[in-house]
């Protein structure tokens, strides 16, 4: 007994000091862009999406509000709050949409972290997630004209954290409170990882998510609603299960409904939906993540 103790503490130790050194990188300099764009970005990027939203846009306003979605720094329960300002201030439910869509899947953090995947995954990751916010504006846009689609009466802006007069003192402190809201997941991925390193075998995943298998696809996107950590949480794991045969397309699934379907965002979209609109919310991030993971199959390769 207790030669096995000792034999998987030295496996676990090993794989876990590969994953550290691999991804620990991309996580560290995930935190401090995350934080410098949070102090010192998030003004002009809040600005510059307000100005937006009160000019008079076509179909194509919400490009640059789903790109500024992607820019802002803000977790849900922080972008909420923002939208209903702007909604206050006359902004149209599709530009929102748009914004808030590509918050949810995607943040300066996030793209940061998503490097240890390669560049492939980066910019499929960044594409998919740009488009999404894109599409969900532009449905709202045709199907609910003239009819309002949020609800933000339950939501008012929060108090704003990054107050400390000495801007380095508040990019610190960012710092700080950023590695304290990811580290654990963070490590909990890392340890994850290294546990499925040493008991799963290496074609099991390749067997359920590989290219050839187009049943992967729609798998890798119903199990990110219910698996899917925190960001930095589940990258180690995406890493060793691309490197064990799962396919850039059911990756791409995956990292759509993962962020989609995080406990902490459905809590918050489903007080500014309702029950309807939230199932469609829902209904709409499976499919899409579906539907783009079988064309990245289809026209990247596994």
């Amino acid at each position: 007994m207790l030669h096995w103790i000792k034999r998987e503490a030295i496996y676990l130790w090993y794989y876990l000091d590969i994953q550290l050194r691999q991804i620990a990188p991309y996580w560290a300099l995930g935190i401090v862009l995350g934080s410098a764009v949070s102090v010192f970005g998030k003004k002009a990027i809040h600005q510059t999406f307000a100005n937006l939203g009160r000019k008079k846009t076509d179909w194509l306003g919400v490009i640059p509000a789903s790109l500024l979605g992607i820019a802002s720094p803000l977790c849900m329960y922080g972008t909420i709050p923002i939208a209903a300002s702007f909604s206050g201030q006359g902004v149209k439910d599709d530009i929102l949409a748009a914004f808030m869509m590509s918050s949810i899947l995607l943040n300066p953090q996030l793209l940061m972290y998503s490097r240890a995947l390669g560049r492939t995954a980066v910019a499929i990751r960044f594409v998919s997630c740009f488009l999404c916010g894109c599409v969900a504006g532009w449905l709202i846009r045709l199907f609910y004209r003239g009819r309002p689609f949020f609800d933000f009466r339950a939501f008012h802006e929060g108090a704003n954290r990054d107050t400390d007069p000495n801007m380095f003192l508040r990019f610190l402190k960012n710092i700080w409170r950023n590695i304290r809201a990811t580290g654990p997941m963070f490590l909990l991925g890392i340890v994850l990882t290294a546990l499925y390193q040493i008991h799963v075998p290496s074609d099991f995943v390749g067997g359920l998510f590989g290219k050839d298998n187009g049943f992967g696809v729609l798998l890798a996107a119903t199990i990110g609603v219910p698996l899917y950590m925190c960001g930095g949480g589940t990258i180690p794991l995406l890493q060793q299960w691309l490197v064990d045969g799962m396919s850039m397309g059911s990756a791409a699934a995956f990292m759509i409904t993962g962020p989609a379907t995080k406990i902490t965002n459905l809590g918050a979209l489903k007080i500014v939906l309702g029950w309807k609109r939230f199932l469609l919310y829902i209904l709409f991030a499976i499919a899409f993540s579906w539907i783009t993971g079988v064309a990245v199959n289809l026209f990247v390769g596994a």
